[in-house]
């Protein structure tokens, strides 16, 4: 029997992602207690814990504390407590995986359920990104020097923690391939939304936050008379900063079944991404989505996808190429590379790799860096 601990800063119902993609296949096989960071509740005076199972094998564990608990280590310490009553009955061949999306529970966590492994998952740079706490570093520090294994989210991040831990390993982007194939069914419904917005449609999916460059998509709107469609959920940026224009929609967070249907819709899939802080160590895994779609892609020159997708994707370094990509006619063969592409590199492979380095470590005892 097999038990993960996981520590997450994203929640379970925000974006189908990355964890929800590795973590709903390995419950496949063990049990995965997936701890969200705490939300602190206004009038609240003692802690509580609200569990639900989103998915076969998952429990979702969303605490809730008081306003007094905010700023301290107590909370962390509090979330500690009641994980480790949930496994107080566990069976003496149990074992215990502590893995990490977030360094900040570290310093109260490791160590405290007697785990047999600590895998850390590190799918962005999180101190690059707006408002992340000044202490991020020092306990992404503490948890590389006990994690046995550590999982990086693209190239350049491998790159940057490789020299930080002797045994990372790099698991970029996957892809739900048979979910998002089905923007090529003819069959699949293009939501009216997108499908009464004058064509061309030129879209994006995913998060909005401070790593897209705004004054693109404003010149994108203001260039030409297509429509340009966002939709995903706005975090860390003023919603009333958004870039307004007759021909720019802001759709909003729509549920992971839907994206195949509003793919179908888009005649060009967009990654307007800045070239900043934030975005230095990304690998979009909408990139993968887009081509396991059948899109044309354009997007702004991101270190890993120029690196891993040159042949697929456009890649556009100023606006007015970004604006020429996106007129230009279809190239057939770059959307077959994608397709193909695409179908090479599902969820289920680079987890069952995964799971393999896991269980590597669990059958004996590994190098970690230096404490």
């Amino acid at each position: 029997m097999r038990i993960i601990v996981v520590h997450s800063h994203l929640r379970w119902d925000f974006v189908w992602q990355r964890p929800q993609q590795v973590l709903s296949r390995l419950a496949r096989r063990a049990h995965v207690l997936f701890v969200e960071e705490p939300m602190v509740d206004a009038g609240r005076t003692r802690p509580s814990f609200a569990h639900t199972a989103p998915v076969d094998g998952v429990t979702r564990i969303v605490p809730h504390v008081p306003p007094n608990l905010r700023e301290n280590e107590c909370a962390a310490v509090v979330v500690r407590d009641h994980v480790r009553r949930q496994l107080r009955d566990l069976p003496p061949h149990a074992r215990v995986v502590q893995w990490f999306y977030t360094p900040m529970p570290a310093p109260i966590m490791l160590g405290a359920f007697d785990e047999d492994a600590v895998v850390y998952d590190c799918m962005d740079e999180l101190s690059a990104f707006r408002y992340a706490p000044p202490s991020l570093p020092a306990r992404e520090r503490l948890l590389l020097s006990h994690a046995d294994v550590v999982f990086t989210g693209g190239p350049r991040l491998h790159a940057a923690k490789s020299g930080q831990h002797p045994n990372v390993h790099c698991f970029g982007c996957g892809v739900d391939t048979a979910h998002l194939s089905r923007a090529l069914d003819e069959a699949v419904a293009i939501p009216t939304e997108i499908a009464s917005l004058p064509r061309p449609v030129l879209g994006y999916v995913g998060v909005i936050d401070e790593r897209l460059d705004y004054a693109l998509l404003a010149r994108l709107a203001e260039a030409r008379a297509w429509s340009v469609a966002m939709v995903g959920p706005v975090v860390k940026v003023d919603p009333s900063e958004l870039p307004q224009a007759p021909n720019l929609h802001w759709f909003g967070s729509r549920p992971y079944e839907a994206l195949p249907a509003y793919l179908k819709g888009f005649d060009v899939a967009l990654m307007p991404f800045a070239l900043n802080e934030a975005t230095t160590f990304i690998n979009p895994t909408k990139t993968l989505e887009y081509m396991a779609a059948g899109r044309p892609i354009v997007s702004t020159p991101i270190a890993d996808v120029v690196r891993q997708f040159a042949s697929i994707v456009r890649i556009a370094p100023t606006a007015d190429d970004f604006i020429d990509q996106c007129e230009r006619p279809v190239d057939r063969h770059r959307i077959q590379r994608g397709i193909e592409s695409a179908a090479t590199r599902s969820w289920d492979v680079t987890v069952d790799r995964m799971e393999a380095l896991v269980d590597a470590c669990l059958a004996g005892p590994v190098a970690r860096a230096a404490g």
